[in-house]
Order: C-alpha cells, then structure tokens, then sequence
C-alpha cells in the first residue's frame, strides 16, 4: 500500500505542488524479520549452551591422533564382498527413489493449484507431502523392520515413502511455475484434463522431474548409511557391524567407499540428467524466460500424401538421428537397465508382502497406544537438545558455506580456476554422509551434542554452500556491469549489487537447511551424538515400541512446526514475480 505526501511548496509563484508516493512497510514482512531474528538469536543461544568452541575440539585432537592410529591403515574387504555390498546398496537406493517418483507424480498433480481435482484433494495431497517428509526414515525403517524383517524391502519402503515427501513437494512446485498456454490452448480445443495434463503440463516439468529425482538419489544414497543401523543391508550395516566390534579400521575402509559412490553418483547423475535433456534446463522465470524465448516448431506434415518443400522432398515430422539423439537414447535404455538390475540386486522378496499383510495389524497394536516408559521428562529434555544441536548447527553451516558458495559462484570468485575449486570443495563435503561425520567428531570431542552439532555443521557446507553458489550465479547481471561501469570494485559489486538480490534466496535455503538438520539430529542420536535418537533406538531395541511411538509424535511435532514456520517464511520474502 502506499500514501500520498505532498512535498514543501515551491517558491516560484503559481508552480504546482510536487506529490511523491512513500512505501509503507507491509506488516507480515516487518514480522517475517523479527522472526528471522529470533531464530538468529535461538542459533546463538543453542551455539552457547552447548559450549562449541574451538576449544572443545584443541583439547580433542589428542582423540583425533589416537583415533587415526587405530584406523591407519583402512583394512578393506576382498573385492568381491565390497562389490557385492556396493551393489546392494546402489540397488536399494534406486529402487526407493524409483518408488518415490512414482508415487510423487500422481501426489503432486492433485497437490498443485493448477491440476488440482479440488480444495479438498490439493489440502489432502499437501497433507500427506508433510507428514511423508516428517517421519524420519529410521523411524520408518523400525516399523518395516518389524513388518518384514531383515532385508532390502525395509530400506526401499522406508526412504521410498520418506522421499516421497521431499519430491511430491517440489514436483508439485514444478507443476505450478509452468507455462499455462499450452494447457490452455488443448482445453479449448476440447480436451479433455487428462489430456491437458499429458500433453500441455508434463512436457515442461520432465526436466524438472529428473533432476529432482537425481538429487534425491544422492540424498537417498547416504542415508542407507544410517538405515544400516537398523538392520537395512548394504554397506550401512557393515558399516554398523564394524563399529559395534570397534573395528575402526573396517568401518573407516568402508565409510571411504560410501564417500567415493556417493561422488561418482553426483557426477554420474549430472552427466545424465544432461544427456537425458539434451540441455540445462531453466528455471521457470529465468533468462531465456524472461527474453519471451519460445521453443522452435517441428513442420508437421498435412494431407493424406503430404506437403513437399520446394525442392520436392517432404518435410519430417520427427528429429533426425543425430549423435546426440543417439547418446540420448543410449542414456535412456542405460537407465531402464540400472533400474531392472536393481529390481534384482536389491533382494526384494515379494513372499514377503504375504507375511506383513497377515501380520499389519498385529504389527501396529505394538506402536499403540503410546508410553513414556517413565522417562518422558528426558524424552522432553533429549527433544530440547536434538532442537539446539539442529540450530547451532544451521549456524555453523551458514557460517561456512556463504564465503565458501561465494566462491564456488563464476560471476564471484576471482577467476574461474577458483570457482572450480571450491566448487569440488563442495562437491567431496557433500559426499560424506552426516553420520561418519558424527563418529568422527565423537571420536574427537566424546559423547554428546557437540558432535552432533559439529558433524552436522560441517555437513551443512555441502548442499548450502551449492545452493548459495547457485543463487549468486542466478542474479540480474545487469546490476552488476551497472556497478561496474562507474568504477566500483569486484567487493562493491559483491556487496550492493550481488547480495541484496540473492538475500531472500539466502534466507530461503538457511530456513531448508534448518528443516533438515532437525531431521538429521534426530538419526545422529544413534551414534552417540546427542538429542532424542539415542532414546528411539534404545527403545526398538528393548521392544519398547510404544516409547518409539511417543519419540515420533513429539519428533513428528517439532518438525511439523518448522516445516510450516519456514513455509510461511518462504512465502513472504519470496521476491515479487516470482
């Protein structure tokens, strides 16, 4: 809203009055800040009271000498036992994505504005996207484990149903940036919504589709580490195993290998989600968006025998087989072949699916009703540290990753020899799952939530530090050539006209950040890294499920708060016309 101010008279006799418009701060913002503040603040209280300081960790590298001398040298299994867990892993974690995709494409059409069947179907599919994406996976992976014993079906159904959450969300997102003019254009020629659906909506969103569904192969791919801690296949439970025995030497061989999959995996999925497309895909609203650049028509052919150019040929109605085509093609039955390998590598045994729906219902009476087994004030207690460890440690990812995704951006970094670099910094952080982070720095500073703090603050680095990387390359340029047209320097530049426009951006990726740490410290627990999942394992592994339950709700609600705090806050610094 604005208000009109009428400025000071002129003094030349009968000239008019100028008038000038003054913005008026828009409540829901001003109140957006103070939050953002508050949470500020709560990071540094929580960064506070759990005395990380580098302090803590001078007085462990005493831990770190000893801990390297009884992991030097890594003992690796033969070749053929590692292949074959590599395998299993690789197999489980597609086979869960695979799941995922799947059951997120039809979640998110009725989740998003635009394909929607009605209020009622979108509340409900958003309903069901949230509650996917707040019941950790571990959690799950209890209850199937209970279900279906050991095995890979376990670990499929858990990430499979918990990635669901992350995928509709953004597949549904996708959805609704689109551009409305070829649904538009099919709905009046009479289509029907299917067909406005399968013809005019889901060729824009393809591109959209398979790099999300990359990026949570990745994701997926380290949290089979922390699966493994209960009972999931793979190399997670020989990871669990060797630590259990205190066979650092094994755990640490077999933690490298899940760092080297996990980065060949990155770059591997990178390679394909170009070759699949054919090119980068743009974000809805970027440059070529914004220059009203259309896709380029294929000459359809028209009567019963066809036009004919003038020199006589007739024209095609379909692309020419072109190298690229060819790799194309090549990329795409390579991936129908990875997904049936790991249909079979995975070890899914479908008997037992006749074993779990004759014993569900027995199953779920263990997980009801809830019970505090007497210990619900440290429940309440473990819950606090779990939200303080997830918030210091926010703060010392942000800390990290913005002068460091700075200088993984092309349009910051002084030249692009460093941009490489930091850009492979990024790359070998987010390689390491969160979890061996966690046993290092227990190692080093001892039981307790400055590890969990520590691990994952590190771990931060790597997916804030690529999302603030992509933001700053993403800007208006034009700002910045302005800036340098008058002689500012490369630092002004950054300052005045580099940051402000990625500043909603920033907040935006800190608030997901923060959603998925309080996830991730609720698995750290598992591993001796403080916070409320130390008490959820306990308590599967002592038959207590109707403790586990209670962890979940209370995990459940926490989660849900922040997830619905930083939704709210994404919707009001979300930049106009965006």
């Amino acid at each position: 809203m604005t208000t009109t101010v009428e400025a000071p008279r002129s003094r030349r006799v009968g000239s008019a009055p100028r008038r000038r418009t003054l913005a008026r701060p828009h409540p829901e913002g001003t109140v957006a800040a103070l939050v953002v503040l508050a949470l500020l603040g709560a990071a540094c209280w929580a960064f506070s009271q759990l005395r990380v300081n580098a302090a803590t960790i001078v007085d462990g590298l005493g831990n770190a000498v000893d801990f390297a001398s009884r992991t030097l040298p890594l003992d690796f299994p033969p070749i053929g036992e590692l292949l074959a867990l590599s395998g299993q892993t690789l197999a489980i974690v597609v086979c869960a994505t695979l799941i995922a995709t799947l059951l997120s494409v039809p979640v998110a059409v009725l989740a998003a504005r635009t394909t929607a069947l009605g209020g009622t179907s979108r509340f409900a599919a958003r309903v069901l996207i949230v509650v996917a994406r707040a019941v950790p996976d571990v959690v799950l992976a209890i209850v199937f484990f209970r279900m279906f014993g050991f095995g890979g079906l376990t670990g499929v159904l858990a990430m499979g149903l918990h990635s669901t959450g992350m995928i509709g969300k953004l597949y549904a997102d996708a959805i609704e940036q689109v551009d409305e003019g070829p649904r538009t254009a099919i709905r009046a020629a009479g289509g029907s919504r299917l067909q406005q659906l399968v013809s005019g909506v889901l060729p824009q969103v393809v591109p959209s589709f398979v790099a999300t569904s990359l990026h949570r192969l990745d994701i997926n791919l380290r949290v089979s580490v922390v699966l493994g801690f209960v009972g999931v296949g793979g190399l997670g439970q020989a990871i669990a195993d060797s630590l259990r025995t205190l066979d650092y030497q094994r755990g640490m061989a077999l933690a490298l290998v899940v760092f080297a999959l996990c980065v060949l995996v990155e770059i591997v999925s990178g390679s394909i989600r170009q070759a699949l497309l054919g090119v980068r895909a743009q974000r809805p609203g970027g440059r070529a968006a914004r220059r009203g650049a259309v896709p380029a028509r294929v000459p359809l052919a028209s009567g019963g025998s066809g036009s004919r150019r003038n020199d006589g040929s007739r024209p095609r109605i379909s692309p020419s087989w072109t190298v690229g085509r060819v790799r194309r093609l090549g990329y795409w039955l390579l991936t129908a072949l990875i997904v049936a390998a790991s249909i079979w590598g995975a070890d899914i045994s479908f008997a037992q699916f006749e074993r779990a729906v004759s014993g569900f219902g027995p199953t779920l009476a263990l997980f009801w009703p809830p019970e505090t087994g007497g210990i619900f004030g440290e429940l309440l207690s473990e819950l606090l540290v779990t939200i303080q460890i997830a918030l210091a440690a926010t703060l010392i990812g942000a800390v990290l990753a913005l002068p460091i995704g700075a200088l993984a951006a092309a349009n910051v970094a002084p030249s692009p020899a460093v941009a490489k670099f930091f850009r492979g910094v990024v790359l070998a952080v987010r390689g390491v799952p969160e979890l061996v982070l966690a046993i290092v720095f227990v190692v080093i500073t001892g039981l307790g939530a400055v590890a969990g703090a520590l691990a994952l603050g590190v771990g931060s680095v790597g997916l804030l530090g690529k999302l603030v990387a992509d933001s700053l390359e993403e800007v208006d340029r034009g700002r910045e050539q302005a800036l340098r047209a008058t002689g500012a320097n490369r630092l002004q530049v950054f300052f005045a006209a580099t940051v402000p426009q990625a500043a909603p951006a920033f907040v935006s990726h800190v608030l997901y950040q923060l959603d998925t740490n309080l996830r991730s410290a609720t698995l750290l627990g598992l591993v001796g890294a403080g916070g409320i999942g130390y008490y959820l394992l306990n308590a599967s592994r002592v038959l207590e499920f109707g403790v586990v339950t209670t962890v979940l709700l209370l995990t459940f609600g926490t989660v849900l708060l922040v997830e619905l705090l930083a939704l709210w806050l994404r919707g009001v610094l979300r930049p106009s016309g965006s």
